[in-house]
């Protein structure tokens, strides 16, 4: 017979504190995303008049007009978001194959300078180059003002390979045994067992490098000299940071609505990838994090 421990006063209290603590933490934090979709959907005057509100008082759509105007600036708008949506695919597919190929290689007891290769690697996490020598070597490559220079450079994260790494050292060696005895190659192994193996692992550092090439507007305002060329980020920096104006000269726009427009619009891509990939977030996180 299974005996159940009856929770004491204390352990209750102590609860009945944590579920506070963690509801006002919440909240705490969930306004400012519920302010900043109000603020959208708000006039000017009404963001101006309150400090915080939680519904529009006088709810319209004329901010999102103003983004979505082709004859306007909804044309930066929608060219910016394509280039940044086509950046983070381009970027995070390239991530995860250099990213996997190489700590599978670094995994392998018989990789010839193993040693010698991951004391590279670590050697990268303490010590970089910075910012000055980074843009005169996209330079002399010849990736200024080009999008290679938004993905090249951060082709590989250390941390992340090394974690993915030691997911592939926690593989079962008897598959890849097996899997040799059937005359399969080394990159049959890592296609057909490490890989699909590795799918959680890599869906959850695959999250994280499209989140930074999304988030990403630093390397496109230090290697990007075209304004046709700027990502969505960028775009909405300038939007903020500069006062915005009617095209006319006539009548100035919602310049905070509009802001807020802007930055709604600029979440909810990346914020659809999640859903998809949750599944595998909580485990992929701590595979490979125990065994070094």
């Amino acid at each position: 017979m299974i005996s159940i421990k009856r929770k004491g006063l204390g352990d209750i209290i102590m609860d009945i504190v944590v579920y506070i603590v963690l509801t006002i933490l919440a909240i705490l934090m969930v306004i400012p995303f519920v302010y900043v979709i109000a603020a959208s959907f708000a006039t000017e005057t009404d963001i101006v008049s309150s400090p915080i509100f939680l519904f529009p008082p006088h709810p319209t759509v004329d901010a999102y007009k103003q983004i979505f105007d082709m004859s306007g600036m909804g044309a930066t708008v929608l060219r910016s978001l394509c280039i940044s949506i086509g950046v983070t695919v381009i970027g995070t597919i390239v991530n995860l194959f250099f990213t996997a190929t190489m700590a599978y290689g670094l995994s392998r007891s018989n990789l010839i300078g193993k040693k010698f290769f991951l004391n590279m690697v670590l050697f990268t996490m303490v010590f970089g180059g910075g910012m000055i020598p980074t843009f005169l070597l996209v330079k002399g490559l010849g990736m200024y003002d080009s999008y290679a220079a938004l993905i090249i450079p951060g082709a590989i994260s250390a941390y992340n390979m090394l974690i993915v790494r030691n997911f592939f050292m926690e593989l079962p060696s008897g598959l890849e045994e097996a899997a040799s005895i059937d005359g399969c190659t080394d990159i049959g192994i890592f296609a057909k067992i490490a890989l699909p193996l590795s799918l959680p692992c890599l869906a959850t550092f695959g999250l994280f490098y499209a989140v930074g090439h999304w988030n990403n507007y630093f390397g496109a305002l230090l290697y990007l000299n075209n304004q046709d060329k700027y990502p969505f980020q960028l775009v909405l920096r300038n939007m903020v940071m500069l006062t915005t104006e009617d095209t006319n000269g006539d009548e100035e726009l919602p310049k905070e609505s509009l802001k807020m427009a802007v930055i709604v619009v600029g979440t909810v891509p990346i914020l659809c990838v999640y859903p998809f990939l949750q599944k595998h977030f909580a485990a992929g996180v701590m595979v490979g994090a125990i065994k070094g």
